[in-house]
């Protein structure tokens, strides 16, 4: 009897370890797998210097690269997969001079040029992050002529109205992304 009780609270003590210790790290690498963070100091830096959620941005790193510096097939660059043609855009909206295509693959720099053109798209369409997703995956010129059509019709433009099938399931993949980091990487993001 006392071999058993001895033998339960054995037992009972290595399922408090595990249970306190090890499922929590566990939890954590497995979001990691799914939903990874790198570069956090970044976002909440270009975050609040841009007055963007830095969810929304993490939710774009995500939807582009999966936190993967990659250069695409079509040339876009990096975390947040900035076009050369993009890139130089956004150096002429911001005044920038220095402007090294080479620079995209630097996270400061690719993250920072990514976060200066999603706050330029919130502000060219009012705040509207749906506009301003489709904007930053389809261009502008689409998503103006969408709303165009749209407003002929009297109604908004909605994520179901996108025609993009493409762009469509990025803003929806944006979207839901940015609500898991909410979620799973609260204090990482400074939220």
């Amino acid at each position: 009897m006392r071999r058993r009780l001895t033998l339960l609270a054995a037992v009972a003590g290595v399922a408090g370890v595990v249970t306190t210790l090890v499922l929590p790290a566990l939890n954590h690498t497995l979001s990691e797998l799914t939903l990874p963070l790198r570069h956090d100091d970044i976002i909440r830096q270009q975050a609040a210097e841009k007055h963007l959620d830095p969810a929304l941005l993490a939710g774009v790193i995500y939807a582009e690269s999966k936190f993967r510096d990659v250069t695409s097939p079509a040339g876009a660059m990096g975390l947040m997969q900035i076009t050369p043609a993009t890139a130089r855009y956004i150096a002429h909206l911001s005044g920038g001079t220095k402007f090294e295509l080479g620079d995209l693959s630097t996270p400061q720099v690719n993250i920072s040029y990514g976060a200066y053109y999603l706050h330029y798209l919130m502000g060219r369409y009012g705040g509207n992050v749906v506009l301003a997703l489709a904007a930053y995956n389809g261009g502008e010129g689409n998503v103006d002529r969408w709303v165009g059509q749209a407003s002929a019709q009297e109604r908004s433009l909605r994520v179901r109205d996108i025609p993009f099938p493409e762009t469509k399931a990025y803003v929806m993949r944006v979207i839901d992304a940015r609500g898991k980091y909410a979620r799973e990487y609260r204090r990482e993001l400074g939220l």
